[in-house]
Formats: structure tokens, C-alpha cells, sequence
């Protein structure tokens, strides 16, 4: 049975990419490693992995029943995560509505049979890969993010990495 490689998430448009580039590339810039293309940044609210094809339509039918808040996202830092060895631009703050959709997104996963991720949601775009350490420093110009919606996206292998692509808009 063919699957896909799934996840749900926050998909800026180019308005919002032009926002984020502003806070993004001076870190890059500074970060040894491979730097995420543009079209790749997005923030993850549920991972679901491999999935069935054929059960893609039930999936995107039981989000409708997602209720979603527009609410905003302050990416005020840079950190290096050591175990994926990854710069990421993070919001230190995670507002309630965002993690009611974080919530909601995994009940619609775990109901369609996968199990949602055990750790605490910490809202992020992964900006350079096998990035080499760095201390966490604040942004000298935080980005604010508002959000209004959200995707189910598909990773695609490729040479060098992955592409992400959305399926649900």
C-alpha cells in the first residue's frame, strides 16, 4: 500500500517569508552548516510519519472539525539543538490558541491511528542543518507571525535532503 510522509503545519506565504527572512538570515549567515531553502521554512504543530495514501481524504475530512484561532508567533531566538543538530529560529512564547491547535491536531491523529508525539510542543522553523553549535543568543529584530490557518504537508525525499509540499490549503 503506497503512503506518504506526513505532517501538519504552519505554511507561510510569501508575505510572511519576507518577514521571517529578515530574522533568519543574519543567524544563518553566522551558522556553519547547510542553510534550509526558503521555500522549506515552515513551522511543524503535529507529525504524523507514513500514512496511507488511500486515508489521505478521511485525514483532511476529520480537520474540518479543527477549530482554529488566528493567533501571532514571536520568533525572538536562535538555538542549536544538539540531538538533530539544528539551528532554529524559536518563539519563546507559545500562545494558548496555538497550542489548542496543537492539541486538536493530535486528537485528529491519534483518532486516525497514529500516535502523537510524546514531547512538549516547542514552535520553531529549522533554518540550518548539520549546524554546528552555538550558544542560544536573542534576536537583535524579533519576527511576529500571524497565522490563520494551517496545512497538511508532505515530505518528499530528495538529493541533499527533503521537500515539503502541502497537500490541504
Amino acid at each position: 500500500m503506497p503512503t506518504k510522509r506526513l505532517f501538519f503545519a504552519l505554511w507561510p506565504d510569501d508575505r510572511q517569508r519576507d518577514r521571517l527572512r529578515d530574522a533568519i538570515s543574519p543567524v544563518a549567515k553566522l551558522v556553519e552548516g547547510t542553510t534550509v531553502y526558503r521555500a522549506n521554512w515552515h513551522v511543524t504543530l503535529a507529525f504524523i510519519g507514513e500514512f496511507p495514501e488511500e486515508r489521505i481524504p478521511a485525514l483532511v475530512e476529520a480537520t474540518r472539525a479543527v477549530r482554529f484561532e488566528p493567533f501571532r508567533l514571536r520568533f525572538d531566538r536562535a538555538e542549536y539543538w544538539p540531538r538533530p543538530k539544528v539551528a532554529v529560529l524559536a518563539a519563546q512564547t507559545v500562545p494558548a490558541e496555538c497550542e489548542r491547535l496543537v492539541a486538536s491536531l493530535n486528537v485528529v491523529i491519534e483518532d486516525a491511528g497514529v500516535a502523537p508525539d510524546d514531547q512538549r510542543f516547542r514552535p520553531h522553523i529549522t533554518i540550518v542543518r548539520r549546524a554546528r553549535p552555538f550558544e542560544t543568543q536573542r534576536l537583535a529584530q524579533p519576527a511576529m507571525v500571524e497565522w490563520s490557518g494551517f496545512e497538511l504537508v508532505e515530505s518528499v525525499p530528495e538529493p541533499g535532503g527533503s521537500s515539503y509540499r502541502p497537500l490541504k490549503q
